[in-house]
């Protein structure tokens, strides 16, 4: 895994959610005595991978760094159907003010996390290693890369800045694969160089022209043995490009060092949860 700061932009990828949802007030929790105090819970609806605690605790911090969150499940823990997750205590405004955004966060990290460990039940005991993609949603790259690496995967390059994955349109603009790589060795001799290749042909070029790694896009799983028996362990293999669940073991046994897929970052649906709220006796 890459040594990331999962963290490391939390605090504004909250107040842009608050700011979205906020603005210039909470009109329907003003309707609400300002002294009210209140407790909730949150609770899980279905088997799901707990994600998210950091970002849901930042949420209330900046709403009213008075509320209490109590977590009673550990982050990356199995949560099994209508399990609480936490509790709430404090201003009931400020409770409700907060809740829809802290649960968008934690249902969408949540139902991340438990897709990529399904995928990665799939993968026991292989030598491929599962790879999430960029195809993240806006905003929350950090977060959902976290995500992933909670629900048991390896994270990919985090953007533009840390890797280079010379692509089609990439090969076309720079004059070719030799080209392109040839340039990044001499531009970035101290970055992993990998190139997305289409066919066989293109395998042997991105081969020949020293690749790190070599991608394999959209290859049928004789292609991709193929594949493995022509670079033998000279370069990495990943593959990629609708890489369905149910295919995974196959394309693991092909002998490929990576599996790459957006689907457990980008297909992701939201993971049911429920704030059950009561108000504290006066």
């Amino acid at each position: 895994m890459n040594d990331i700061n999962y963290f490391d932009n939390i605090e504004l990828t909250v107040k842009l959610a608050l700011d979205e949802d906020i603005q210039g007030g909470d009109l329907t929790a003003s309707l609400i005595p300002a002294d009210n105090q209140a407790h909730a819970k949150i609770v899980c609806r279905e088997d799901a991978i707990l994600c998210g605690r950091p970002w849901f605790d930042e949420v209330f911090r900046q709403i009213d760094e008075s509320i209490k969150v109590q977590w009673l499940k550990e982050e990356g823990e199995q949560i099994q159907p209508n399990e609480t997750l936490c509790e709430i205590s404090g201003s009931a405004r400020h409770i409700l003010t907060a809740e829809r955004t802290a649960l968008n966060f934690l249902q969408t990290l949540m139902a991340t996390a438990t897709i990529t460990a399904r995928y990665m039940q799939h993968l026991q005991n292989m030598h491929t290693t599962l790879l999430d993609t960029r195809k993240t949603l806006p905003g929350l790259r950090l977060a959902q890369k976290y995500a992933v690496a909670c629900g048991g995967a390896t994270n990919h390059r985090i953007g533009l800045f840390d890797a280079i994955l010379i692509k089609e349109n990439h090969i076309m603009a720079a004059g070719g694969i030799a080209a392109a790589v040839a340039r990044a060795k001499s531009d970035y001799p101290n970055i992993t160089v990998e190139v997305e290749t289409e066919n066989l042909d293109e395998v042997q070029q991105a081969l020949n022209a020293g690749a790190d790694i070599i991608m394999l896009d959209n290859f049928t799983l004789e292609m991709m043995q193929q594949a493995v028996e022509q670079v033998q362990n000279a370069a990495k293999l990943e593959v990629s490009g609708n890489v369905e669940i149910q295919h995974l073991n196959d394309i693991a046994q092909t002998g490929v060092d990576f599996i790459s897929t957006g689907a457990i970052t980008k297909h992701v649906r939201a993971i049911d949860l429920s704030m059950r709220f009561s108000m504290d006796a006066n």
